[in-house]
């Protein structure tokens, strides 16, 4: 067996990803999810944070600090592959405990993790800027004092929470960047002029695109907008939900076995899984 590449190995390789081109990142949620995407040849792998909670029985934002730095460390060693963290808030109402788990997150010896500006509140569905640039100023003091090489994203979320405002959106993001995230991503921009606005707004640190579902753009067309690295948060883990689904439910509702013809092939699939091997 060949010999895995260390933590510090995955994390240069990832900073490196973010230098020029584009890559895609696509969002597991199981140790084998992990490895069937490596299987495919991704070159990097994010976590999702909604894909593990379905998983669990459970909604987005419902599963804990904990549970989420485990699920973590399972996807660091499910494959070679450098590992970004989806952390959410922070799971954390003060800057301070933000530092405090984005240490804990770092030891699970991921490549890079994301800080979003969310607070799950309709009413303020943001942080107040002020406090929101103190939390990634938080996280990335937090990274620079374990000399980890992780790199720092900032999540401003304004378009998937209700407040699609492009301008406010880049004045988060650019005071993002100035508190030291690497890596810059607005989730819910979709059109090529607020891609573009992004990525020049923030240039020439990198920016996250999120493709949540059946786009117009390809890969190629993405990258030649700018963007450094394509994720598909939960899309993933939704579309193998629509597969049992379409399987399970004619099942349930007619006594009909249908659903079961396109079945992935469970020879191959241990074939896939079988022994240690990534």
């Amino acid at each position: 067996m060949a010999k895995r590449r260390s933590v510090v190995d995955k994390r240069a390789a990832f900073r490196a990803l973010h230098g020029s081109g584009c890559f895609v990142l696509p969002n597991a949620w199981d140790r084998g999810s992990a490895r069937y995407l490596a299987h495919l040849g991704f070159v990097a792998l994010a976590s999702t944070s909604s894909g593990l909670a379905w998983s669990r029985g459970r909604a987005d934002g419902e599963v804990g600090r904990d549970e989420v730095l485990a699920h973590l460390r399972d996807l660091v060693d499910a494959t070679d592959l450098p590992v970004n963290a989806d952390f959410e808030d922070g799971y954390a109402e003060t800057a301070d405990q933000v530092g405090a788990n984005v240490r804990l997150a770092v030891e699970t010896g991921v490549a890079g993790l994301s800080i979003e500006d969310a607070t799950g509140d309709p009413a303020e569905p943001l942080h107040p800027v002020t406090s929101a640039v103190e939390r990634v100023r938080a996280a990335r003091e937090a990274i620079d004092v374990t000399g980890a090489d992780v790199v720092l994203v900032a999540r401003s979320e304004g378009f998937i929470a209700g407040r699609p405002d492009l301008d406010e959106t880049v004045r988060r993001l650019r005071a993002y960047a100035d508190a030291g995230a690497d890596c810059l991503y607005a989730p819910g921009i979709v059109t090529r002029d607020e891609i573009t606005t992004v990525v020049e707004a923030v240039a020439p640190k990198p920016v996250n695109l999120l493709v949540g579902g059946a786009s117009d753009l390809t890969v190629a067309q993405i990258a030649a907008l700018g963007v450094r690295r394509i994720s598909v948060g939960g899309a993933l883990a939704r579309a193998a939900w629509a597969g049992f689904e379409q399987a399970a439910r004619p099942l349930a509702d007619a006594g009909l076995f249908d659903g079961l013809a396109g079945a992935a092939n469970g020879g191959e699939l241990n074939t896939l899984f079988g022994g240690r091997g990534d």
